[in-house]
């Protein structure tokens, strides 16, 4: 549809992969979402890979670098700055709370019991599906998990992710391509509903 806006910003994000700009977007994006931005970076990944198929796994690597960073700085919003001296939810895990979509007390509370039971399994589930990773990269920190092992779990979880997708665009090409392009709009709309789902799933098979 002309002057659909969801098209419109696919055409503003694919022009970044003809920039010097580009890739530092793309890290800088999935720094981001793995600590706080609502947004993931796969959109942007597959924009880049898509319009540059021979860098796909270049920008899959700087996704995946970007993703275990922004899991540490998760980590560290977890385990310095989410309660109070007196033991309270902080100003900044309000803010978790109240203005990031999905960031329930409930839901986190939820990753939080996932974490007695097995804290490799539980990061690197949220790292490789579309179960939200911020809520298990400051929970991490919060429950003070071992830290090499949330790093490696985080590390093996988004990068089968990311190179997963790079993969399929860089064996397909052209005709991948083509297909995301014809069916982008009906592909946002299903990659928005499994970043909600992925909070139902949360709620329904981790309990």
């Amino acid at each position: 549809m002309k002057g659909n806006i969801v098209r419109r910003l696919y055409d503003w994000v694919l022009h970044w992969a003809h920039t010097p700009y580009g890739t530092p977007a793309l890290f800088l994006l999935a720094l981001a979402e793995s600590s706080f931005f609502p947004i993931p970076p796969d959109v942007l990944l597959i924009a880049l890979a898509v319009s540059v198929p021979a860098r796909a796994f270049k920008y899959a690597f700087v996704c995946s670098l970007g993703s275990v960073i922004g899991g540490a700085i998760g980590y560290g919003i977890g385990y310095v700055l989410w309660y109070t001296s007196d033991g309270g939810f902080s100003g900044f895990a309000r803010f978790f709370f109240d203005y990031i979509p999905g960031f329930t007390q409930e839901v986190f509370n939820l990753v939080k019991g996932k974490y007695d039971e097995n804290a490799f399994l539980a990061v690197f589930t949220a790292g490789f599906t579309p179960i939200p990773y911020k809520v298990f990269t400051i929970a991490g920190g919060v429950c003070k998990v071992n830290f090499l092992e949330f790093i490696l779990a985080s590390a093996i979880g988004r990068s089968l992710r990311f190179f997963l997708v790079a993969g399929i665009i860089w064996k397909f090409g052209e005709p991948m391509t083509r297909w995301i392009d014809r069916y982008f709009n009906k592909l946002a709309i299903l990659f928005t509903i499994l970043l909600i789902g992925g909070f139902i799933v949360i709620k329904l098979l981790l309990k």
